[in-house]
């Protein structure tokens, strides 16, 4: 109560903090005379002023009033727009890290201009961060104007450029791209072999447009880049076979979780199955031979029960391709994985791609936490304010609107079934057109949007439906949305971007209807008379009572229904909104279905009435708000799973920059060495042990594979006051000679390039190695909760040794090829293998990108080529086959060659 007294009096924390940055816009508009009178080469040379201030020792805060109202000034006179005093606030709390909080239609794309501008003064690069590609080339161009008009350089980062073309993007002072883009070129330049061939330059500050969607909805999702592995597609079909004649009753479907397992029947019934199709080893499928079985069959059976055709996924043209569960959007190039997109190209009998291995990944908190500062911008932020504060410190400050908003918010209605709410919709709708009222009627799937469709076309009510399906019409539909009893039905918020304008939009009604037209006076005299029309048609809708949003469903984000209705009301527009939900809906089916509330609508509701209380609508938000901290505690536990990646990961990486900047490695070389040999010896001569009980023979053979030397150890052994370090001496010694007579007879340039090579390519060998089993661990992990143990300290402990041993591995791995290695002249390159781009969830297995361009297939062009190695002699097939059974898979191949066996003379 009293805190709601001191709100009324002094206003909120909020209103507090924007009215304080009020004497800085007054500052920057007493400015704006000044700079009104400067002739455009004046305001232009502020670019080089600002920089000398800042070169004197000023900062970025000295010269933000002069910044801001420089760009002001551009805007008005390159694209006829000025800043009004809110966008200035908008712009200060960008400029401090901080995200903004602005309502559709209030011009967050002209806010960025002013932050960015003024830290491109800097020289260190700005990147302003976009959720697609249309918007960052769009963008671009457009904003781009103000930036050449002022002297600087502006780069955009889209799909298929070059690393020349990537280069010269990023180090221009402006920098436009893609989260997904930007995250792959940073996994990308830590892929590469020479420092010149990286494209990135250091971080230094991002915008990030849709910051909600990028750093809350997309977090669950790490970027992964991966290549193919071997072809599995008959496993797949032959599971997904048996997983299709299943009944019900022999498994058990858990909606929220996304889950389907196997009941006790059941299992007793794929056995069967398996053994008849001769895929089950052993009479029990959980034996450990079948790992690879069961596995393929809980993502048949999830492929099969849980994802469905036209609303998690679409088949076109022979491919099965995601949908985006946020915004509708296909998400071309993208694919699930764990073999999860592959049981479903078996289940809708397409052409089943091979499955891919992690070569590098990051997620996007901790790739957006690498950059000093950050801001973001969007009309959605608050609900998940407290989530920004503890993944990345960033506050978020709600902007004022420029008009006061007029859009009414209706109570939700509620009705018994799915009939009974699509029959209202149509007649809201149908309502609605007759009295010229544009409505934009939001659904969760395509499926649902087809469904709706058909219930207007069946009352002959002329409507457009925009989903995944139309994704290239996306942009003209949504213009057009606000006209006199237009009818829009849009999957979720398809369409971001774009303004519904009332009474249409245009420039899209000129670019759709004169395309054709030459330059002229009737194409004038037409582009007049749409004007004319736009003008008279918004009156017109604007008395009809502006644009209907018409929520078809509660989605489980109060946010992404904020966005719906963010739609209607923008720049103090009229407007209403209003959600129809029933029983049926997802959320209170999967959620809500005990409640006293259902089963109360269920025994007493008549069918066809619908049921409106601010109290009902209430208990809807607060079903929300467990569902979003359910979710954010699934991001909380991607971060801190990936966190422990994450300190793996810059080690590896900086050793990796190290190696590749370093004129030399012969000390890191001789360290390995020193350090595999210590360890040789360590193993065969255990500390507080006599030498009889020493493993000589042991010893000596590990010698010979690993350093390449046929020493007499078990001489050395039978001497006098013989110890441990003698040992150790004395192969060191033979190692660095054998070593020195390798290196003088390879000029000293090419010497050091073969060591650096080796280094990087063992590195990422076994990186790739390591990733694979850090993926197997986080899968098995949860189990050991069930032994009273903390799953994520267990991880953190058994990461910790892997990435010991993957040290160790490296070490010796190193010091084997390059004692091994034999030079000859190298045949052509082969070309560079393909690496597949993904951004999946490791929870769920979804993929939530909203890229749906940027790096479906890349090819990572300065891959090197593996070291030519020669084996050091001949050998018959009579003693290779007999290697087949004397040789585990992973010991170094007996032919010397210095690599595992498996990936030697063992390959299969």
């Amino acid at each position: 109560m009293f805190g709601a007294i001191a709100k009324a009096i002094f206003g909120s924390s909020n209103d507090r903090y924007v009215k304080s940055m009020r004497p800085l816009v007054a500052k920057i508009n007493a400015l704006e005379p000044q700079f009104e009178a400067m002739g455009d080469e004046e305001l232009q040379n502020q670019t080089q002023l600002l920089k000398a201030r800042l070169a004197e020792g000023e900062t970025l805060d000295d010269i933000l009033p002069e910044a801001f109202a420089t760009v002001r000034e551009a805007a008005k006179r390159v694209l006829g727009q000025r800043h009004y005093d809110v966008q200035l606030i908008g712009g200060v709390v960008l400029h401090r890290g901080e995200i903004a909080e602005m309502r559709t239609g209030e011009g967050k794309t002209l806010v960025a201009t002013l932050a960015t501008y003024l830290n491109a003064l800097s020289g260190k690069g700005v990147h302003v961060v976009t959720v697609n590609d249309y918007l960052a080339t769009r963008d671009s161009e457009w904003m781009g104007r103000i930036y050449r008009f002022l002297g600087l350089t502006v780069g955009v980062i889209v799909p298929n450029l070059t690393d020349q073309q990537r280069r010269d993007a990023y180090w221009s002072d402006i920098t436009y791209g893609t989260n997904n883009e930007f995250g792959f070129d940073y996994l990308r330049d830590n892929m590469k072999y020479e420092r010149e061939q990286m494209v990135q330059r250091p971080f230094a500050y991002a915008i990030i447009d849709e910051v909600d969607s990028i750093l809350i909805d997309e977090a669950r999702t790490p970027l992964i880049i991966s290549g193919p592995t071997e072809d599995k597609s008959e496993l797949y079909k032959s599971v997904n076979a048996i997983v299709r004649t299943l009944p019900k009753d022999t498994y058990e479907v858990d909606e929220k979780q996304k889950s389907v397992v196997l009941t006790e029947d059941g299992t007793e019934v794929v056995e069967r199955a398996l053994e008849a199709a001769g895929l089950l080893e052993g009479a029990n499928l959980y034996d450990y031979e079948n790992t690879q079985v069961v596995h393929h069959l809980n993502q048949a059976l999830k492929a099969n029960i849980i994802f469905k055709r036209d609303i998690d996924y679409i088949v076109k043209q022979g491919k099965v391709i995601i949908i985006d569960e946020f915004t509708g959007r296909m998400m071309d190039g993208r694919r699930w994985s764990d073999g999860l997109h592959q049981a479903v190209e078996a289940k809708e009998e397409v052409e089943i791609q091979p499955e891919n291995q992690t070569l590098a990944s990051v997620t996007f908190q901790n790739y957006f936490r690498m950059y000093p500062k950050i801001g973001g911008m969007t009309g959605t932020a608050i609900t998940e304010a407290a989530e920004f504060f503890d993944i990345y410190k960033l506050n978020v400050v709600t902007i004022p609107t420029n008009l006061p908003v007029q859009r009414i918010d209706e109570d939700d209605e509620f009705y018994k079934n799915q009939n009974d709410k699509f029959a209202a919709i149509a007649t809201a709708v149908q309502e609605a057109r007759e009295r010229g009222q544009p409505v934009l009627v939001g659904t969760v799937s395509i499926e649902k949007s087809e469904l709706l469709s058909e219930f207007l076309t069946a009352r002959n009510v002329e409507h457009t439906v925009l989903n995944a399906r139309y994704h290239e019409r996306e942009a003209h539909i949504v213009a057009q949305a606000g006209r006199k009893g237009g009818v829009t039905i849009a999957t979720n918020m398809a369409g971001r971007g774009t303004d519904i304008q009332l009474g249409g939009n245009i420039e899209f009604r000129i670019l759709d209807e004169l395309k054709d037209m030459p330059e002229g006076p009737e194409r004038d005299a037409a582009e007049a008379r749409i004007k004319a029309e736009v003008e008279t048609e918004r009156e017109e809708v604007k008395a009809a009572g502006g644009l209907f949003v018409l929520g078809t469903e509660r989605h489980e984000s109060r946010r992404i229904d904020n966005q719906l209705r963010g739609r209607s009301g923008r720049q103090g527009d009229p407007g209403l909104s209003r959600f129809y939900l029933s029983l049926d809906d997802d959320l209170l089916r999967i959620f809500g279905q005990q409640t006293l509330f259902a089963r109360m609508m269920n025994s007493q509701l008549p069918d066809g009435e619908a049921v409106v209380s601010p109290w009902i609508t209430k208990a809807i938000e607060t079903a929300q708000k467990k569902v979003e901290a359910r979710n954010y505690d699934i991001r909380k536990q991607v971060v801190e799973y990936d966190n422990v990646m994450n300190d793996q990961r810059k080690v590896v990486y900086e050793q990796r920059a190290d190696i590749m900047d370093s004129e030399t490695v012969g000390d890191v070389v001789v360290d390995m060495r020193a350090e595999t040999i210590n360890t040789l010896v360590a193993d065969a001569c255990p500390p507080n042990s006599y030498p009889e009980q020493w493993n000589v023979e042991g010893l000596k053979e590990r010698v010979l594979g690993t350093l390449g030397l046929d020493l007499p150890v078990d001489e050395w052994v039978k001497e006098q006051a013989v110890d441990p370090e003698m040992l150790n001496e004395r192969i060191s010694a033979a190692a660095e000679a054998s070593m020195a007579d390798k290196a003088a007879n390879i000029p000293a340039e090419s010497w050091v390039q073969i060591e650096k090579s080796v280094l990087l390519q063992s590195l990422d060998h076994h990186w790739k190695e390591h990733l694979a089993t850090l993926d197997a661990l986080r899968q098995v992990i949860h189990l050991r909760a069930y032994a009273q143990k903390t799953p994520i300290n267990e991880y953190k402990q058994e990461a910790f040794a892997l990435f010991e041993r993957m040290l160790v591995a490296i070490r010796e791995d190193v010091t084997r090829v390059l004692c091994n290695v034999q030079f000859q002249e190298a045949p052509p390159a082969p070309p560079p293998p393909e690496f597949i781009t993904t951004h999946f969830d490791p929870l769920t297995g979804e993929d939530n990108s909203r890229d749906i361009d940027a790096g479906t297939l890349g090819l990572v062009t300065t891959r090197m080529p593996p070291l030519q190695i020669a084996p050091p002699g001949d050998f018959t097939e009579e003693e290779i086959a007999a290697w087949a059974n004397s040789v585990s898979r992973n010991a170094p191949c007996p032919c010397g060659s210095g690599r595992k066996y498996k990936h030697c003379h063992g390959a299969l």
